[in-house]
């Protein structure tokens, strides 16, 4: 009886078979397209100052441990300096911008107050507007208060980000019903109860990409901070192994060092999204049973 009800299956055609490999091979091609240069890079940290320019560039060498002992002896270890660094700027930065972004994100979605759509227009035009049409401005507005040069003259300007207060909105828009809070209203909930309480946990999947998109967005960074700081034990690690790679036009034996920090520059990121890929899939979950 169910199988009268089902009906007979249906085989898919040829052509819809064909056409269902065009986006998975051209989604592979974007992969490798991505993949290669970090490919060459984890090939080229392991080679030594002879096998850098000598050997096939895919080929494996032998010199990864030598690569790492030169760069941690470089100058005392200046090189996880930069990394603290960018820890401290990514980090501080990321998490402060989330919280910016879920504030204003959510007075624009549900509050309504005269000039909210002007704000919002304003917004929307600062996530079209370059960073790099932004940072000599910033530089001299820094520059005003003796600023420019310390640790708070790239945090300052990364706290702002246009692009999350968008994200957050839109989130907050679609996943915090208005009837839930006004039932807390009714409850005697007051403004910051019903933020803290009962729009933040809603948000929080929405919130933690903000997070990541802030966090990879100042870890790689580099013309922010090339332009505010003098002091190389300020430098993220960005502008740290620029000036590696500028003192490597002299002196070429840098050349292995600067790979060798930029294949460890990119496992914190990648330790990242893989931490909150996790906490992601657990929140949606958990928000998709709670509803």
């Amino acid at each position: 009886m169910s199988a009268l009800l089902v009906g007979p299956r249906v085989k898919p055609s040829v052509s819809a078979r064909r056409t269902s490999w065009l986006p998975t091979f051209l989604l592979l091609l974007g992969a490798v397209y991505c993949l290669i240069p970090v490919l060459w890079v984890v090939m080229a940290a392991t080679k030594s100052r002879s096998e850098l320019f000598s050997t096939f560039t895919f080929l494996p060498g032998n010199g990864l441990w030598t690569n790492l002992s030169e760069l941690t002896a470089y100058r005392d270890g200046v090189y996880w300096l930069w990394m603290l660094n960018s820890g401290l700027y990514a980090g501080v930065g990321a998490l402060l911008s989330a919280a910016v972004s879920a504030l204003s994100g959510y007075a624009l979605a549900k509050y309504s107050f005269p000039g909210r759509g002007v704000i919002f227009t304003v917004i929307l035009a600062g996530v079209l507007m370059p960073p790099i049409a932004l940072a000599v401005p910033q530089y001299l507005l820094l520059a005003k208060v003796d600023l420019a040069g310390s640790y708070w003259s790239v945090l300052l300007p990364s706290i702002l980000s246009p692009y999350g207060i968008y994200l957050a909105r839109v989130y907050a828009a679609a996943a915090v019903p208005d009837e839930v809070l006004e039932a807390a209203r009714v409850d005697g909930a007051r403004d910051l109860r019903l933020f803290t309480s009962i729009a933040f946990p809603m948000m929080r999947p929405g919130l933690v990409t903000v997070f990541l998109f802030q966090f990879v967005a100042i870890w790689n960074n580099f013309l922010l901070p090339y332009v505010m700081l003098a002091d190389d034990e300020t430098f993220p690690v960005t502008v740290g192994l620029y000036s590696l790679l500028q003192q490597g036009a002299s002196k070429p034996a840098l050349y292995t060092l600067v790979i060798t920090g930029a294949l460890l520059s990119i496992i914190p990121l990648i330790a990242l999204f893989l931490g909150l890929q996790r906490y992601w899939r657990v929140d949606l979950l958990t928000g998709a049973v709670k509803s």
